[in-house]
């Protein structure tokens, strides 16, 4: 269990919340490079990096032909069942806000169905925490559906095809948020008012919408598989990072559409470069928050949260 910097992971109180991985690794990339967009896999490089022999120490992993994968690589799918005995319960009663397997998918290709039931059991039994639960496999959600009531559950979609593969399966879920993460928003979603209106009312009550980050050489060759060879204009300095920003048109019309349907947004801190011209911000409306508290900016990004569910923590605050 970790404190966490991931912006839209927040305790019930608004302050930062933590990550909890009883699940790590994944079998949905190439290289590191997530098969949904082709992006490079954060959890993949920390794994072959500072947790390679921590992990490769751990030898319950899939069996899966060849068996022989998981003594070599770190990031293998691995269940670390004594966690589920440590960490939450040492938060104490009060509500904390925690993401679950940020350096995996608790429902990725080739996770035991026993693995993931045992997780959502434990959440169950920690009502007062807040568990994220975020998954590129939307299929194989419906199957532990009815979430319980404390779990939020997400799909990430990078472009169209997954965005509408995300919300069919989400119509099928029962949960008390469901949400889709466009981390990173690498092509157009471009919305149909019509269908996807529909979409979103009928499957969504929260967006997160996020830049890719990396280093300057992983996002020069993510812009080459998106684009070929015409001019890196996306590709955008992020404090010590680089950053491949979506085109802003991309982003007012998600903002705009869930703005209709009364869903809230959450536009993470690695879009700032979109509104930065030198020194100046530039926010438009849409994406604007006022922010009274901090008189020097007066405004920032829009990271809201759902409303609806925060008041069944209310009794679990002492």
């Amino acid at each position: 269990m970790n404190k966490t910097d991931i912006e839209w992971v927040k305790n019930p109180d608004g302050t930062q919340g933590y990550t909890w991985n009883p699940i790590t690794g994944c079998l949905n990339h190439d290289n590191g490079l997530c098969k949904g967009g082709g992006f490079p896999c954060y959890a993949y490089k920390l794994a072959h990096g500072r947790l390679k022999q921590r992990y490769l120490a751990n030898s319950n992993w899939v069996h899966w032909d060849p068996p022989e994968n998981g003594y070599y690589d770190p990031f293998y799918p691995r269940f670390w069942e004594n966690r589920l005995r440590e960490g939450v319960f040492e938060l104490g009663r009060k509500p904390k806000g925690i993401f679950v397997c940020d350096m995996g998918d608790l429902f990725g290709i080739g996770i035991p169905e026993d693995w993931t039931k045992k997780i959502l059991a434990c959440c169950k039994v920690y009502p007062q925490h807040r568990f994220y639960l975020l998954t590129k496999q939307p299929q194989n959600l419906p199957q532990f559906s009815p979430f319980p009531d404390n779990c939020w559950v997400g799909v990430t979609a990078t472009n169209r095809d997954m965005f509408t593969w995300a919300c069919d399966y989400l119509a099928d879920v029962k949960a008390k948020v469901k949400y889709i993460s466009f981390e990173p928003l690498l092509t157009p979603i471009i919305l149909d008012a019509e269908l996807d209106m529909g979409n979103i009312h009928r499957s969504i009550d929260w967006l997160i919408i996020g830049a890719c980050t990396g280093t300057y050489r992983e996002i020069f060759q993510l812009h080459h598989r998106l684009n070929g060879d015409t001019p890196a204009r996306q590709i955008m300095p992020f404090g010590n990072k680089c950053s491949y920003q979506p085109k802003i048109e991309w982003v007012r019309e998600i903002v705009e559409a869930a703005d209709k349907a009364g869903v809230k947004v959450f536009l993470k801190d690695n879009l700032e470069p979109l509104f930065k011209r030198g020194d100046i911000w530039a926010i438009p409306e849409w994406a604007s928050f006022n922010d009274w508290t901090k008189q020097d900016i007066g405004t920032t990004l829009r990271q809201e949260m759902p409303e609806k569910v925060t008041a069944q923590f209310a009794s679990f605050e002492k």
